[in-house]
């Protein structure tokens, strides 16, 4: 049996020994509870005992019956009666039945809605008094009289004490109910009197100031809350002097944003505390802002890319007629520089457009060469530029553009931190699977709001001479290679800036390409030959089989659908298998494939991410 069924059925026991009969009705009216001694009362039927029983059905079964004496409007009898249980009210009456009998009525309502009725045969009371009245001549009329007034003000009295009795019990569940409620609550509500001193808390302080005890209660502000008090005090008072109170602090122990509303009391009786945790929704807000700066930032750069092709045109075809003429050991060499430098804007002008990776393999340390030429002229002559490149031989997967505009960006940003003496120091180096480069200078350092909010667009601490789009783009472009940025200040002085960049090797490699279609293999030819790969082609899958055993092949890049047959036929010949495709990702003949499938047309980029995945697989 359901253990709910089980208290049910004990209950019924328990009240069928009860000799009064009672009911109860809930907010509609409708049967919640009875005993049997009701039934047998009024000789209801069973019907009009089940859970569920309308009231007005058992008013309409009595009235009908008699038990209220005769009626000339059924209806307006049961309607009557209907509306005077839906008031709810604490009642006592007694009436006589049909029979001659007299049942004594009393009714207190329910704090849930509706109400409980207890009937009490006093018949045999009636008649004792009857009697006493008859056969007790001697008894003075007005102390029998005054008995019976007693007797039923007794009476009146225990129905009003049971009333009472049940607001009580209603009263106290209601107050522990708000309180446990106020208590779950994630916030501080506290009342203040006029001298600070706590007259209630909900004991959530510590939640709202960290390691603030929860025991206000008796104690003031400042004890509790100390300097924080300090700044929260004169909101106090405008509120005790009846302005009501809205403001944000921050804690100073724990950083959080608290924001305290304050409510004066009727009567000038104190001040009603809310104190709420709201740094999440201030951080939220904050990068919403940030967001918006970025967009903008975009846009502004976005229009500078027409202009930027059209100057790199003129700049690289005068510096590229300079480099053809006889000059000079350092006019040659400047003329160089100037040339690297038409290359990074022209690399910044494809920047601006929708950003996307373009890894290719890149000597890191002649780029870092050629930054360190294009970087020195604007330097000055009291600033030393060193560069330190130490990394396994060979090139490494990179988007040259992107990297060098940043690593440019923070030299002339160490320059200017410098005021045009000292020394930077761009290193590059590895860390396990990481590609590591560092701009130190000997400079002031990054202050403490510099550190905190270097990346954010249009923060600047050039004092007004700097755009504040230098840092944010490094960053955006360093998070778009798959890296990090960190800064930090040397010990002993001078700022630091760290760029993390997942490290590939870009080991050539010999490279069987195999589609039957031509314009297609020029293309993809283009883009391996690009990253410095070899490439032999084979235009069907009978005349790449008979190529997979070449001295020197490390991979085979082929179409899945060829004219005699399937790509995948190439797998397990000991060489590494990428598939290409126009199908799309969820068409049977390239699901469960057991190599990695390109879905045409792909970016280089993309071709040589999945190459770098299979180099650091093998």
């Amino acid at each position: 049996m359901n253990p709910d069924d089980s208290r049910a059925e004990l209950t019924r026991s328990g009240l069928n020994l009860i000799q009064q009969a009672i009911s109860i009705f809930d907010a509609d009216l409708r049967l919640a509870l009875s005993n049997r001694p009701y039934q047998v009362m009024f000789d209801l039927p069973d019907e009009l005992t089940r859970p569920g029983t309308g009231f007005a059905e058992t008013i309409r079964y009595l009235v009908e019956r008699g038990e209220y004496g005769p009626t000339d409007d059924i209806e307006q009898a049961i309607e009557s009666r209907v509306a005077q249980a839906r008031t709810f009210q604490p009642h006592y009456l007694e009436r006589t039945r049909p029979d001659g009998s007299i049942v004594s009525v009393e009714g207190a309502p329910l704090s849930q809605g509706g109400w409980v009725a207890v009937y009490t045969d006093i018949t045999a009371i009636r008649r004792t008094e009857q009697l006493l009245r008859a056969r007790s001549a001697e008894l003075s009329g007005q102390v029998l009289a005054h008995a019976e007034r007693l007797s039923a003000a007794n009476r009146q009295l225990a129905a009003t004490n049971a009333a009472l009795e049940e607001a009580k019990r209603i009263l106290t569940e209601t107050e522990a109910h708000t309180r446990q409620v106020v208590e779950m609550v994630p916030a501080h509500i506290a009342h203040m009197d006029a001298g600070y001193r706590y007259t209630f808390s909900n004991h959530q302080i510590g939640a709202v100031f960290p390691g603030v005890d929860p025991a206000v209660v008796g104690r003031t502000g400042d004890e509790m809350l100390g300097e924080t008090f300090d700044r929260i005090r004169p909101h106090v008072d405008l509120a005790l002097a009846g302005e009501p109170q809205v403001f944000e602090i921050t804690h100073a122990g724990s950083g959080r944003r608290i924001r305290i509303a304050l409510a004066p009391g009727r009567g000038g009786g104190g001040v009603y505390v809310l104190s709420t945790d709201v740094t999440a929704e201030v951080q939220a807000r904050e990068a919403l802002t940030h967001g918006a700066r970025r967009a903008l930032a975009a846009r502004m750069t976005s229009g500078l890319a027409h202009d930027f092709g059209n100057l790199v045109t003129i700049i690289l075809g005068l510096q590229g007629r300079l480099a053809r003429s006889d000059l000079p050991p350092q006019a040659a060499a400047d003329v160089q520089a100037t040339l690297a430098a038409a290359r990074l804007l022209d690399r910044i002008g494809k920047i601006t457009g929708p950003r996307e990776l373009t890894p290719e393999p890149v000597d890191l340390a002649a780029l870092l060469s050629d930054l360190a030429a294009m970087a020195r002229p604007s330097l000055g002559e009291g600033v030393v530029l060193a560069v330190e490149c130490d990394l396994p031989p060979g090139p490494v997967m990179l988007d040259p553009g992107p990297l060098q505009d940043s690593l440019l960006n923070l030299i002339l940003n160490a320059r200017d931190a410098m005021d045009g003496r000292g020394r930077i120091a761009l290193a590059a180096g590895a860390a396990g699977d990481w590609l590591e480069l560092t701009v130190t200078d000997s400079g002031p350092g990054f202050s403490p709001e510099a550190l905190a909010r270097a990346t954010e667009p249009f923060f600047t601490t050039k004092s007004g001479q700097g755009s504040g789009l230098g840092l944010p783009m490094v960053y955006d472009q360093t998070k778009l290679a798959g890296g990090t940025l960190r800064l930090d200040n040397v010990p002993g002085g001078g700022a630091r800036v760290r760029i993390r960049l997942p490290r590939h090797q870009a080991a050539p490699r010999m490279v069987l390409l195999v589609d039957d279609d031509d314009a297609i293999r020029e293309t993809v030819r283009g883009q391996l030959t690009g990253m410095g790969h070899r490439v032999i082609e084979a235009g069907s899958l009978s005349e790449a089989q008979a190529m997979t055993d070449l001295p020197g092949l490390s991979l085979i890049l082929s179409d899945l659908q060829l004219g005699d047959g399937s790509g995948a036929a190439l797998a397990g010949r000991g060489l590494p298998l990428i598939l290409m495709t126009a199908l799309p990702a969820g068409h049977p003949d390239r699901r469960d494939l057991p190599v990695p499938v390109l879905t045409k047309p792909f970016a280089a980029a993309t071709l040589a991410a999945q190459l770098a995945r299979i180099a650091d697989d093998r």
